[in-house]
């Protein structure tokens, strides 16, 4: 392949336009960037649109056997100076590489179903996925008013989750569609319930509100119970990622306890 050195090219400016999320949800598309989120997208059995490099990159560690797999993307594997790529990304230190990867959808798999409403920071939700996925949810759902799932920050903080942990954005009715039948748990920082005195090896889902906001109106009519951290001393609350983290690792002991881990509970 020819080596790109203008920000003018198409493809270039392809990627570029992809950092916005009305761009991603109407090409249907997304960047990976970095070597182990390429890596991990490779390990998923995904094939890219196309990619790009530098020759920097190129002659790293295990570059190689990656570019081989970048090779198979319909578009091809493209190198570009290193100008070129800044111009691609955000990063301040970036590493080289990026794939143009179409939107996909995991599998559904059995466990608790976690919903996120109105969570807009782009870190705690890449938090929350992997803490999630770590946890054996079963499948996460992002109500309206969240950040974008494909957001560049959100994949970084994943760290690869989004490409083992089935997650979708969804309207209110279908979200309640997903999860007729569960008990349905709102942390709450004065919820009536104890998390860790809460049966999580029944089918369940647990709803956690934004940062600022907290839950709105739909998920407190979803809930059929709320439940709480116990916090000693002055602390009020925690941050979402946090206590969507505590709740999900108690849930976690529980099926492990139950042998149903990582979350057969369907």
């Amino acid at each position: 392949m020819v080596m790109i050195t203008s920000v003018q090219n198409e493809r270039v400016k392809y990627v570029r336009s992809l950092a916005r999320r009305r761009t991603r949800q109407r090409e249907g598309r997304f960047v990976v960037e970095g070597t182990r989120l390429v890596e991990e997208m490779v390990g998923a059995g995904l094939v890219p649109a196309f990619a790009l490099y530098t020759e920097a990159w190129a002659t790293g560690h295990n570059a190689r056997l990656l570019l081989t797999e970048l090779a198979q993307a319909g578009e091809g594997a493209w190198p570009v100076s290193e100008p070129v790529f800044a111009a691609c990304t955000d990063v301040q230190s970036p590493q080289g590489v990026l794939a143009v990867v179409p939107y996909f959808q995991l599998r559904e798999r059995p466990g608790l179903i976690l919903i996120l409403d109105g969570m807009r920071d782009p870190g705690n939700l890449g938090t929350v996925l992997r803490s999630a996925e770590a946890a054996g949810v079963g499948r996460v759902l992002l109500a309206p008013g969240s950040v974008d799932l494909y957001n560049p920050k959100v994949l970084r903080a994943a760290m690869g989750a989004h490409f083992r942990l089935p997650a979708t954005h969804l309207e209110w009715p279908a979200i309640a569609e997903q999860v007729e039948g569960r008990t349905r748990w709102l942390a709450d920082a004065a919820g009536e319930k104890v998390y860790d005195a809460v049966d999580w090896t029944v089918p369940s889902a647990l709803v956690v509100g934004g940062e600022a906001a907290g839950p709105g109106r739909e998920a407190s009519e979803l809930a059929t119970g709320r439940v709480r951290i116990p916090m000693a001393g002055g602390t009020e609350s925690l941050n979402a990622a946090m206590a969507a983290t505590v709740i999900l690792f108690e849930a976690a002991r529980q099926q492990a306890a139950g042998d149903t881990f990582p979350g057969d509970c369907s």
